[in-house]
């Protein structure tokens, strides 16, 4: 085995085996915190868990194998349903993604009527086009016979027809597909997310200006409490920009170096490295080891429900004592000057 195998086999392991762990978790905390299950982008990350657990069981396997093996995992039909589940997978994932960035602008732009403008009900509608979406272009390339082994990127997936016609249809189902699910999810994320951004950077300049008009009033301050206060204004500037780049970035480097080597592969004779197809594949597939910490383990509600998720399993209680509760009076008026708390929970919601 070359160096550059054994180092793509162990890049997939590493993400196979993180993707599992992490969105298991996701879904133990899904299950176990009532909250989290009323709340309606629990819906849309619960999507998002039940799609990237199928991918990390289905096509990451068969890909693996694939790389270590230089041949093709399985039989023909069975390779056709991983095609196929591959396809619908990472259709549905995207659009889970553009869903939640949607939620989270409408509950950061709307504060006061989020609730009235994003119900359940919204967001079972909003799912049903996803699974309709994505099974409509995964029916077509399986009806058509576009999903198979594809050598490049060592795995079960979309692959080019052998006649002339078909190789033209099937890059124009290819632009389409990419079409309506990457380029589309990634305006949106785009939109949506530079526009939460804005309102954020909008309450942090608020924010820093009442802070800052207090801090001149409270005369008797303790210069450590100062100092901390205007050492938390400078995090709160760098806070929001940090998510939504996390939001975006990650969405952007693992997706487009794929999309765009199945665009370039449309038109071009030459064939492309496969180390390259693979490692594009990999990259795909780190999404879905990515989306849990970027949706939900980073979260506070779910820190705190693995928190008391591990201190039921060693029998032993929150630690809620006087001493983690209490704090100095001044240190408390000026905390309550540098929190603006319905806007910061809505954010990181």
């Amino acid at each position: 085995m070359h160096t550059a195998e054994l180092a793509l086999s162990l890049l997939l392991v590493v993400i196979i085996v993180v993707s599992l762990l992490s969105n298991v978790l996701v879904l133990i905390c899904f299950l176990y915190n009532a909250e989290i299950r009323k709340q309606v982008p629990g819906l849309f990350i619960l999507n998002l868990t039940f799609c990237n657990l199928l991918l990390s069981a289905s096509s990451m396997p068969l890909t693996l194998i694939g790389v270590l093996s230089n041949a093709h995992p399985g039989g023909h039909i069975f390779c056709q349903v991983v095609g196929f589940l591959d396809t619908f997978l990472t259709t549905n994932s995207m659009l889970s993604m553009a869903a939640l960035s949607i939620d989270r602008w409408v509950a950061v732009v709307f504060p006061l009527s989020y609730h009235s403008r994003i119900r359940h009900r919204d967001a079972v509608i909003a799912l049903a086009y996803t699974w309709v979406h994505s099974l409509s272009f995964s029916v077509v390339a399986a009806c058509l016979s576009w999903v198979g082994y594809h050598q490049l990127y060592a795995s079960c997936t979309l692959c080019n027809g052998r006649a002339v016609n078909a190789k033209t249809q099937f890059a124009i189902y290819t632009m389409v597909l990419h079409s309506l699910t990457f380029l589309l999810v990634s305006v949106v994320l785009c939109v949506t997310y530079l526009k939460v951004l804005k309102v954020a950077r909008f309450h942090c300049k608020r924010i820093d200006v009442i802070t800052m008009q207090t801090l001149v009033l409270l005369v008797d301050i303790h210069p450590s409490v100062r100092q901390r206060c205007l050492e938390e204004q400078k995090r709160r500037r760098q806070r929001a920009t940090r998510k939504i780049s996390t939001f975006i970035g990650t969405f952007v480097i693992c997706f487009t170096p794929y999309v765009i080597t199945r665009i370039v592969e449309l038109f071009v004779t030459e064939p492309f490295n496969p180390y390259w197809g693979v490692l594009c594949k990999s990259l795909a597939y780190s999404k879905a080891a990515c989306d849990p910490f970027v949706y939900s383990l980073l979260r506070h509600q779910y820190r705190k429900t693995c928190s008391d998720i591990i201190n039921r399993l060693l029998k032993r209680s929150s630690p809620n004592g006087s001493g983690h509760q209490q704090e100095n009076g001044k240190i408390g008026r000026a905390k309550e000057i540098v929190k603006d708390g319905e806007v910061e929970a809505r954010f990181t919601h």
